[in-house]
């Protein structure tokens, strides 16, 4: 499958502080959330579109899909039981550039969306942000407690920025929230 032009330096600069529409629908299996989308996200209107994002890749060897989808196929997550939201809504270079009063607001309006659609399991993507976002401790995998109606499943931040995960790891980390996922 052909990979869609990279967007251009000034795409990428006009895309800031855009918003890209969530992917969701009642009843998921795993709702993921990012922290907010990236600028090539804003600029091509796909989730985790960045070139080093390994989101579709370790979604993929997990097994969550049968085949590796691309970003510009996102809202093909729904025949897999899958969504995407984000924290914060707005897109920035990188994900250091939102406050902490954004992210805390930003679980609050979570906390209501998760209320509303009753995923199976919520998986968010960050541990550092889930844990500014909802002022809970944080390690990977399921949470003890969860600050939301459902079960909480933190994973590593899948883009190409964070480094300390690679594609390996990540693909292990995925399965074991398959199979939580599965379990419920």
């Amino acid at each position: 499958m052909e990979r869609p032009a990279r967007p251009t330096k000034a795409e990428l600069a006009a895309a800031r502080d855009r918003v890209v529409e969530n992917i969701l629908a009642p009843d998921l299996t795993v709702l993921f959330c990012g922290i907010n989308p990236g600028l090539h996200t804003g600029a091509t209107g796909h989730h985790f579109a960045g070139p080093g994002n390994r989101f579709w890749r370790a979604l993929f060897g997990a097994g969550f899909t049968e085949r590796l989808l691309t970003p510009a196929e996102d809202r093909e997550l729904l025949h897999y039981g899958l969504g995407i939201t984000n924290l914060v809504a707005r897109t920035t270079a990188r994900a250091d550039e939102l406050t902490r009063e954004e992210l805390r607001e930003g679980a609050e309006l979570l906390g209501e969306r998760v209320a509303i659609l009753r995923p199976h399991i919520l998986a968010v993507l960050g541990i550092g942000a889930y844990a500014t976002a909802f002022g809970h401790k944080a390690a990977i995998g399921l949470q003890d407690g969860s600050p939301v109606v459902v079960p909480v499943y933190v994973l590593p931040n899948p883009s190409g920025l964070q480094a300390q995960y690679q594609l390996p790891e990540m693909i292990e980390l995925f399965a074991d929230l398959r199979r939580c996922a599965m379990e419920r």
